[in-house]
């Protein structure tokens, strides 16, 4: 990972044109020991915090059953919701500090929800149907951000659904910090020992991929800074702003600097022209702004508890969504810039802009390098970083950016890259255009619990092939793939979650929702083990594990043998085997620990 600044030289007016910005590449190396020697043994110092409240009008979810519109933390995405997912990859971060440490770490999470669309309802049961993620509801805390009316651009007056009744929508992310305070989050994170957060979306898919969220939390534990931005290359035209580094001469004469962000729609106030035919393509040197930080909880919290503007950080007014609704007859109504004469718009404040309160001052103009500065990004690759769907692919559409279907792409590409890695023969993934058309070549999916660290994963995946069409799950942690050949499906799961290869024009691929020709399907229940040694498994299979015992197949007359054997009662909590974590200075090394 690098990392990445760029300056932007904001005038005293605030208001520049293209003239005041400039690109500047500092190419500082972010290496490994941040992430495991800073970013692993901080986890017990760390909360998360789920921004949830979006209305996220463009995904079109709803409910097939009951037509009703539905928040995006509950798309069924890869056989679970959104919101799912991340806890799903948090826990793979507390499992990984469990296999180093031999400690437990449970990290307390805060959601902030709001009422748009029953959005806090519907968080809210999700929880209590899964059990609060079998986390203990302590662990857990949901707090609500209000509403603000929608407005018509050119005659200023509320838009309405009947008189006395405005369209109301989520105000942005920004109120989040003063509503921590004000609903005492920041206080219960005190009281569980935590010291500083990451933040991150619900519709980014791969936030948590290999090395992004430990880097970057690795980082601001470690070297005590206020906020940080994980950030990528950023796609032109896309509806996200761009980071920056801020100069601002103040009013004493001393000059000050910070990382920050300008939101896309703001880069009109900027000067900074957007599209693929614009004259000014600065836009696109800069990294892009995904949303994903890391934040000092002391400082947020002093900014969030003033009794000033800073509180709700980047206050704009947003005319570049729709706004959406039905009115009283029922007949739906949508406002938007390009499509009707009446434009909608909404106040709004952005959570990545409290940086603007962090800044570092000098007695005079500062040529050297940030690292003294209380703000920090690191950089990686874009698809390890941000994939999102924030918006429903259109039918026949071209473009897969933002959408479920591109998110997929991305994480079978990192599959692809990831395994590899590990002298694994797969298929090439060929272009956006012949996905579109024929569906992915492969589909992998693999739990986070495998790495997360992708020097992990690959320590338990050895060479092998996995063939076109061919599907392959992986829904355990204590894992070892050695020379397999792979020409079909092969699932193992310790959920109930399926897997399939087929391509035809009945799959919906990212939900995975998908028509299965044939699968080979392992579950393991309770404390089970399964191993399969120089043998070919044809057809459909199914492989059910009971409580206790160890499967073991083998090659035989009919073309394999099967027999349980009981899990002896002193190897029951931990196996017969398990792979062992050790810490070779900046490297985790695994070993094969058979008892």
């Amino acid at each position: 990972m690098n990392l990445i600044t760029y300056l932007v030289q904001i005038p005293d007016d605030s208001i520049g044109d293209s003239s005041s910005i400039e690109s500047r590449n500092a190419d500082y190396k972010l290496g490994q020991e941040h992430t495991r020697e800073n970013g692993m043994p901080g986890l017990p110092d760390l909360g998360e915090i789920y921004p949830l409240g979006g209305s996220a009008d463009r995904l079109g979810l709803v409910d097939p059953n009951t037509g009703e519109c539905l928040p995006a933390a509950m798309l069924p995405y890869c056989g679970r919701t959104l919101l799912e997912g991340l806890i799903r990859d948090l826990q793979a971060r507390e499992f990984l500090y469990f296999k180093m440490y031999g400690k437990q770490c449970i990290t307390p999470v805060a959601f902030m929800t709001s009422a748009a669309k029953n959005n806090h309802e519907h968080i809210t049961s999700l929880c209590e149907k899964l059990e609060w993620f079998r986390r203990g509801r302590s662990s857990l805390q949901l707090f609500e951000q209000p509403l603000v009316p929608a407005v018509g651009v050119e005659n200023g007056q509320w838009i309405i659904t009947k008189p006395f009744a405005p369209v109301c929508k989520p105000g942005g992310h920004g109120v989040i910090w003063k509503l921590a305070y004000d609903k005492g989050i920041f206080k219960w994170f005190y009281d569980h020992g935590r010291k500083g957060a990451t933040v991150r979306q619900v519709s980014n898919f791969v936030a948590a991929t290999d090395l992004t969220l430990l880097a970057l939390a690795g980082i601001g534990l470690h070297q005590g800074k206020k906020l940080g931005f994980a950030s990528c290359k950023r796609n032109l035209g896309a509806t996200e702003g761009i980071n920056v580094l801020t100069e601002k001469k103040i009013l004493d004469g001393r000059w000050a600097y910070g990382l920050s962000c300008i939101e896309y729609t703001e880069f009109d106030k900027f000067g900074i022209a957007d599209g693929p035919h614009s004259r000014n393509r600065l836009q696109a040197e800069f990294p892009a702004n995904t949303n994903i930080l890391y934040v000092d909880l002391p400082s947020a919290e002093s900014v969030g508890s003033s009794n000033s503007e800073n509180s709700l950080p980047g206050m704009v007014l947003n005319v570049k969504k729709p706004i959406t609704f039905i009115d009283q007859f029922g007949k739906q109504h949508r406002y938007f810039l390009k499509t009707l004469n009446v434009s909608g718009g909404r106040l709004e404040c952005t959570m990545q802009n409290i940086a603007d309160s962090f800044l570092s001052t000098c007695p005079s103009r500062y040529y050297k390098g940030i690292e003294e500065l209380d703000t920090f990004i690191v950089y990686n690759e874009r698809r390890r970083v941000t994939s999102s769907a924030k918006r429903k692919r259109r039918h026949a559409e071209k473009s897969l950016h933002q959408t479920p279907d591109g998110s997929l792409l991305d994480i079978l590409r990192n599959a692809h890259d990831l395994l590899s890695q590990c002298d694994i023969e797969l298929p090439e993934i060929e272009s956006n255009e012949k996905y579109r058309s024929s569906g992915p070549p492969f589909l992998i999916l693999l739990h986070p619990a495998l790495g997360p660290l992708w020097e992990v994963t690959r320590q338990k995946f050895y060479r092998g092939s996995i063939s076109e069409g061919s599907a392959l799950q992986v829904e355990v942690a204590e894992f070892l793939w050695r020379n397999v050949q792979l020409d079909g499906s092969l699932i193992v799961e310790a959920d109930n979650v399926m897997g399939s290869t087929r391509i035809d024009q009945n799959n919906v691929y990212w939900k995975h929702d998908v028509k299965r020709i044939e699968a080979c399907k392992i579950i393991l229940h309770g404390n089970a083990e399964f191993e399969a040694t120089d043998v070919t498994l044809q057809g459909n299979r199914i492989f059910e594990v009971p409580n206790g015992y160890k499967m073991k197949i083998t090659a035989g007359d009919s073309g394999f043998d099967s027999r349980l054997e009981p899990i002896e009662q002193n190897m029951m909590d931990g196996g017969s085997w398990h792979w062992e974590y050790r810490l070779r200075g900046a490297h985790i090394q695994l070993e094969v620990v058979e008892l």
